[in-house]
């Protein structure tokens, strides 16, 4: 767990409000089948694979998988710089993840997305933490990190988890 008191109570802020602002149906699904914040923190550990779902320039949706990683509550996940997701993102920041474990959690996420590594500009401040994570989970010489992919966060506007039983996510 990588996440601060402050970056817990806002994730918790967010799940909060994103589920009492769902519509009924949503919240009849995931109301006392959801986990707080910490919690969510404690599984969402390591690599996770993420349904990542862009939009084309003529508004079809597209979705692909990429590796995600859960840190400072909020979703990382990079991708080659010349992938059509990569395109898609520059030109329409907009997107949702979602990660299941078949049915004992799902999360759903959506909101904007930020390029932390442009190849053009200059990286964003906690860029050298992301890379010193990502180096030290994927090895120093998996990527040309500066040149061969871009790495993203997804600042969350909207998020839910479903999660009936804690106690299969965590083995207790």
């Amino acid at each position: 767990m990588r996440e601060t008191p402050e970056e817990l109570n806002k994730l918790q802020s967010l799940l909060d409000s994103s589920l009492s602002g769902s519509t009924a149906h949503l919240r009849s699904i995931v109301e006392g089948r959801t986990i707080t914040a910490g919690q969510l923190t404690g599984v969402l550990t390591s690599m996770c694979t993420l349904a990542l779902s862009t939009v084309t320039a003529k508004g079809e949706p597209r979705i692909s998988g990429v590796d995600g990683h859960f840190l400072h509550g909020r979703w990382h996940f990079g991708t080659a710089r010349n992938a059509a997701k990569a395109r898609h993102l520059a030109a329409r920041p907009a997107a949702s993840v979602a990660h299941m474990r078949g049915e004992d959690l799902g999360v759903f996420t959506h909101g904007t997305v930020e390029e932390l590594n442009p190849e053009d500009a200059e990286a964003t401040a906690d860029w050298q933490e992301l890379l010193a994570y990502l180096t030290d989970f994927y090895g120093d010489d998996a990527f040309d990190w500066n040149h061969e992919v871009v790495y993203y966060r997804l600042n969350p506007h909207w998020m839910t988890v479903y999660a009936p039983d804690l106690d299969k996510l965590t083995g207790t």
